[in-house]
């Protein structure tokens, strides 16, 4: 018999019905019956019996049904190995950070990692932004950028990188030429944020927020294109990271200030599951994310 014969009786019975096994294995009627007696005629005996317009197993079909489960689930086992040795392993990881900012830097890491693990499909999960951890603990996504931790012995948190925030303002605004500004510097301005709840927003929770302080008016924009044209207008401010903002004040009539005397600076971790035992593939993702971006930010 043929591998052919095999997948065959499998979709047959799998399937429940002639036609459907038709559709699966893409066989006309004709030479779905042809395949079926040829296999019939090789092993001297019926493979099926019909019963109420049905194909029922002989006790025949039946032996030879199981092996077919074993010799071509050993096939699909093989080709995958194979494949992983010829192209590398396969696989997915599903991803998510606690704020949209980090998905400025996200993309480029991942399509840095695709070239070398191209068969390791990367999934941004932006459902779970702003609450990755949880979304962690309940499975929908298997690594979490973040900087606020909670404690839970069933996460684990791996050091990614420490970053600056400076203020973005227009080289006409009054904090233009300071070097740095302080909480209460913010009660007359316009904040303009990336998005809400203000929980999640690096400036208030770190330095506004400890003060007691509150801007004028605060606007959440996501598309930080639009926040930096408004910026260049004299419209607002807007706390970046600074290796973010880096690209916006050349040729621009911008200007980045510090937070603080000392700076407003945090570190970013990788949350993974603690008791989850995770494939070769996954640990190298996580290496290539510290290294990548420790080489792309010099670090």
């Amino acid at each position: 018999m043929e591998i052919r014969h095999l997948r065959l009786i499998k979709a047959i019975v799998e399937e429940g019905s002639i036609t459907k096994a038709i559709d699966k294995l893409h066989l006309t009627q004709s030479a779905l019956s042809h395949q079926l007696k040829e296999a019939e005629s090789q092993l001297g005996t019926k493979i099926f019996l019909r019963a109420n317009k049905k194909l029922v197993l002989t006790k025949a079909g039946e032996k030879l049904y199981g092996i077919s489960n074993e010799i071509l689930d050993k096939i699909s086992e093989t080709e995958l190995e194979i494949k992983q040795m010829v192209f590398g392993e396969y696989g997915e990881i599903r991803i998510s950070t606690e704020c949209f900012s980090s998905y400025h830097w996200l993309p480029s890491v991942l399509k840095q990692f695709h070239f070398v693990y191209p068969n390791i499909e990367l999934k941004v999960v932006t459902e779970a932004t702003h609450h990755p951890l949880q979304k962690l603990l309940e499975n929908v996504i298997d690594i979490g950028i973040v900087s606020d931790l909670i404690k839970d012995d069933r996460i684990k948190y791996l050091e990614l990188f420490q970053d600056e925030s400076v203020m973005v303002v227009s080289e006409n605004h009054p904090w233009a030429n300071k070097k740095y500004v302080v909480a209460e510097d913010f009660t007359n301005e316009h904040l303009i944020i990336h998005s809400l709840p203000m929980e999640t927003v690096t400036i208030h929770q770190m330095f506004l927020a400890p003060a007691k302080v509150t801007p004028r008016k605060i606007t959440p924009l996501p598309l930080t294109e639009a926040s930096i044209e408004m910026i260049k207008a004299d419209m607002g401010v807007m706390s970046m990271a600074k290796w973010a903002v880096l690209p916006y004040l050349k040729n621009s009539p911008l200007k980045a200030v510090k937070i603080g005397k000392n700076g407003l600076k945090r570190k970013h971790f990788i949350a993974i599951r603690q008791s989850k035992e995770y494939p070769d593939y996954f640990n190298h993702f996580i290496e290539f994310l510290q290294t990548e971006i420790h080489h792309q930010w010099n670090l």
